[in-house]
């Protein structure tokens, strides 16, 4: 059996740009070893395979699926820019419109339109929270990428922020200090594999509304993630639980610049609604 493999870019409208994922549409006749082997030789941060929904996920008929994400070296709990990517891929087939996938982290909504210059997805995160860092771990985090704590926004401090996955949030008080990365693999790595980080979000605020990130990724396998939606989401409850951003705002990260491949994330945050939304453009990478 040949398994059609589809490669999308997320968070950008240009193939060059944004975070490509891979898209299996049908895997169901693949077990977890033939997905990780299809992520693995891809090569790409992650690659989603939809199945059938499971019994009782409420959704729209023929829109509503099983979504799984895996990286290079595992299984990842949600990964936003391969939702993205899974959705215009749908939605180039069946339609823009509402989509529903029961994913590892939760039940994930998410919404595509035509924006009539190509297609956007909007995708909802499961209920977000943070927590603090111990400052042992905190340390070992700056040493392994080689910050001084100086190089630390005060204004933006270190918290792990869940919206699907776990991220450790750091400020970069300078665009400098975000643009000069250079951190020690496995030191990060091994870091992360103990506090079950899936990403380390690096953030430099450029105003109130707008932000530069960059997102390290070694337990994926990948040095760095280029667009990292599952990040943006858990930044948006980040900003807001600290009180960074009003409680109903929209924020817009860049990132992907310091890589070659520009992409940009729209977070919304609204009064009420613990969730947060993170939306981009997605377009298919031709072969």
């Amino acid at each position: 059996m040949t398994t059609e493999v589809l490669r999308y870019t997320a968070f950008s409208d240009d193939p060059a740009g944004g975070n490509p994922a891979g898209v299996v549409l049908d895997a169901s006749g693949l077990d977890d070893s033939a997905m990780l082997r299809i992520a693995a030789e891809l090569g790409y941060s992650e690659t989603a395979f939809l199945t059938g929904p499971p019994q009782g996920l409420d959704g729209p008929p023929g829109r509503a699926f099983t979504l799984r994400f895996f990286s290079p070296k595992a299984e990842i709990s949600f990964c936003g820019h391969a939702t993205v990517a899974a959705s215009v891929a749908l939605a180039e087939r069946i339609g823009p419109g509402e989509l529903v996938f029961a994913t590892p982290a939760g039940t994930v909504p998410v919404s595509v339109s035509d924006t009539g210059g190509g297609l956007r997805a909007v995708l909802t995160s499961v209920e977000p929270h943070t927590e603090e860092i111990a400052g042992a771990d905190l340390a070992e985090a700056l040493a392994a990428l080689d910050w001084p704590a100086a190089d630390l926004d005060p204004a933006l401090p270190p918290r792990i922020a869940f919206a699907g996955a776990r991220h450790l949030v750091l400020g970069a008080a300078t665009r400098e200090r975000l643009a000069d990365l250079a951190y020690d693999f496995a030191r990060l790595e091994a870091l992360m594999q103990r506090l079950d980080l899936t990403t380390v979000q690096l953030v430099h605020r450029a105003g109130p509304d707008t932000f530069h990130v960059r997102d390290p990724f070694p337990v994926g396998g990948v040095v760095e993630d280029p667009a990292t939606g599952a990040a943006a989401a858990a930044f948006g409850a980040y900003a807001r639980e600290l009180g960074l951003v009003p409680e109903e705002a929209v924020l817009t990260l860049h990132q992907g610049e310091d890589m070659g491949r520009p992409g940009v994330l729209t977070v919304e945050l609204r009064p009420g609604d613990p969730r947060v939304r993170v939306g981009g453009a997605g377009v298919r990478i031709p072969a």
